[in-house]
């Protein structure tokens, strides 16, 4: 390695500079001007450049987001697809439904012949019989078992079910208008009281 300036040392000073200054000047042996260009190559190099501290670690643990809790059934056994018919007296009056025919067991996933009998006579009354005028109104009722907000659900499906197999029996959805009470109107205390709360009143809507 060849420098174009003498090097320099400054007597009393803290040591070699990295560039020449006006200074007395001081001639070294060859090995010992080898040692001082190593010397000053490297406080160049250090002149120029500063190394970057690592990015700090995070304090404290990084904890992933809790995954959400899924639904879960609040009522175990309890299927909106079941429940069961109430027709109101004025229906039944208007519509020739006898006591036997306004109440009784209803699934939607199984749909008897005496069932769909029942739907149709309704549908024919709200359709062109005395009704014909007036809307039907479903509403779905729970049990007393569960959130407030759960058996509001409950009951809107159930209704929901009723006014499916109603309009497929011939009315039109436009005439079938349907609500939920949840468990607000629901008095049982066990299995065989709560069977009668899990149903859907048949109206006219006013």
């Amino acid at each position: 390695m060849s420098l174009d300036f003498p090097l320099i040392y400054t007597p009393g000073g803290p040591g070699l500079e990295c560039s020449p200054a006006s200074a007395k000047k001081t001639r070294y042996s060859r090995p010992m001007r080898t040692i001082i260009a190593i010397l000053l190559l490297e406080t160049s190099l250090g002149c120029g450049s500063k190394q970057q501290p690592p990015p700090a670690e995070p304090i404290g643990e990084t904890r992933k987001p809790a995954p959400s809790a899924k639904p879960q059934n609040q009522k175990p056994g309890d299927n909106p697809s079941q429940s069961n018919i109430n027709i109101s007296d004025e229906i039944k009056k208007a519509c020739g439904i006898t006591d036997a025919e306004a109440f009784f067991a209803f699934d939607s996933a199984n749909v008897r012949p005496e069932d769909q009998a029942i739907f149709g006579k309704l549908a024919k009354c709200f359709a062109s019989g005395p009704l014909s005028g007036k809307n039907m109104q479903l509403v779905g009722h729970a049990d007393p078992r569960g959130e407030d907000e759960y058996n509001m659900l409950l009951g809107e499906r159930r209704a929901g079910n009723v006014k499916t197999a109603i309009s497929g029996a011939g009315l039109g959805k436009d005439k079938i208008l349907t609500t939920s009470r949840g468990k607000l109107d629901a008095t049982g205390t066990d299995e065989a009281s709560w069977a009668k709360d899990r149903r859907v009143d048949v109206q006219v809507a006013h």
